[in-house]
Formats: structure tokens, sequence, C-alpha cells
């Protein structure tokens, strides 16, 4: 009994931490505590474990259902790769949908960062479970609506970086640092007209310097990244993957 309110503890702490990571740091009083060692005694806590098996048990069963499929590996890897492109075009294909429902506009692009895809999908049945552990982030889409002219600012960005952080109807093509092609929907970008980007929260904020994206309206939809691409993927029963090239870093080095 004793381990089990250890084992609390140490859950709670952990919480605890977990949230103060996020917030404001404060000063606060350190005290000197007992230390309480830790060993293979916390294995033999059975109440514990029987408290936390249904648990276990229900989350297991559902992180484990399948849904969808893909017939090859789903990778995060160069400059175009096709899970990138397909949670781009799923980012973009979410934020469209809402749009046109509240706002009875159309979202003209879509950009999410490589760095917030955590893993690759292999070939086989996809589960629950691969989703969490692809976007493990609370993230949510927000959609930015933003000036022709302002828009260069993304193009800027990606030709000064040449970083693949997925895109979905943006082509993007540069030369040894320089931008040759920049295409929003196939079409060049008339500065008058307004865009509506759809992206996460993190990028629409100024996240992986994309400062750009300050220049623009920010519009909130709610929905969460993961549940969207979740709904999605339950949507196809087999993936289509999208490997056509959006990014072209010429003279990348």
């Amino acid at each position: 009994m004793k381990n089990k309110f250890l084992l609390l503890g140490i859950a709670l702490t952990s919480l605890a931490a977990c949230k103060t990571a996020s917030a404001p740091q404060q000063l606060m009083s350190v005290k000197t505590q007992k230390n309480i060692s830790i060993n293979n005694e916390l294995k033999n806590e059975e109440e514990f474990v029987k408290f936390i098996e249904p648990y276990k048990q229900k989350l297991d069963k559902e992180m484990n259902q399948k849904i969808s499929h893909t017939n090859v590996d789903l990778t995060k890897q160069g400059d175009n790769s096709n899970l990138g492109n397909l949670l781009a075009d799923y980012t973009f294909e979410g934020g469209n949908e809402w749009i046109k429902t509240h706002l009875k506009q159309n979202v003209d692009a879509a950009l999410i960062n490589i760095g917030g895809i955590r893993t690759t999908i292999g070939k086989g049945d996809i589960l629950l479970k691969n989703v969490f552990e692809v976007m493990p982030f609370e993230n949510e889409v927000v959609i930015v609506k933003m000036k022709g002219a302002d828009v260069q600012g993304l193009f800027e960005y990606y030709a000064k970086t040449q970083v693949n952080n997925p895109v979905s109807h943006l082509y993007i093509e540069t030369k040894n640092g320089q931008i040759i092609k920049s295409l929003i929907n196939g079409k060049e970008v008339d500065p008058a007209q307004d865009y509506y980007i759809a992206t996460s929260d993190y990028l629409a904020l100024g996240g992986d310097n994309m400062k750009f994206f300050a220049k623009g309206e920010l519009i909130a939809t709610g929905i969460k990244m993961r549940d969207l691409f979740i709904d999605y993927f339950k949507k196809a029963p087999e993936v289509v993957v999208n490997s056509d090239i959006r990014l072209n870093f010429i003279g990348k080095k």
C-alpha cells in the first residue's frame, strides 16, 4: 500500500512538472526532504496493478484499433516526403472545410512544420496509436488571412532556410537560396488579393521563426490537428500517397 501511494505521488509530481513547464517561472522555497529509494519492490504492488489494469486494457484496445492502411512506408525524409505532403493536404482539406462552413471562403494553401511530425508510419495497418506517435502535441489548426504582398515573406522564409516544412497547394522553387518560382494553386501571387493559409497555432504565432505570419489576421478554428488527421485517415481505408514536387531547392547544400 505504501508503494501505491508512492507511485501516485510520482505520477502527480510528473503532471505538476508538465504544467509548470509552460507557465511563467516563479520563485519558490526549496526544502530538503528525505530521499526515498525506488527499487524492485515497486514491481510487487499487486493492488496498484489491479487498480490500473481495467483502464490499461481499455486504452490499449482503443489505441490498437485500425483506422486505415498504407501499402508503402510513410516517411518524413526528403524535401517532399510522402507523410509530410499527406498531413499538409489533410491540414488544407480540414481548414478548407471549416472556413467554407463558417466564413464562406476557401483556403488557398497550407503548411506545417516537419519538426511537428515526430516519427514515421510503417507499411501495413495504420493504428490509432500511430497518429498519436506522429503528432503527440495539442496543436490546433489556425487559418491566417494575408495580403498577397505579405505572402512574399513566406517564400523568402523557405528560400532562406531551405527547410522541408511540408506544404499543400504551394510550389516554391529556389536556386542557390534565391526565389525562382512561387505559386499558390498553380498561379502567381496577386499582391492585392487576400489569401487564406491553413497552418498550426504554433507556426501562426511565430514558431520556427515564421515571423511572416505576424502580418496576417489569425482565425482560430478550434480543431485539434491530431483529431483532424485521425478523421481523414478514417475516411480513407487505403492511404493515397502524394509525393509530387512542391519544394524544389536547386543547389541546396
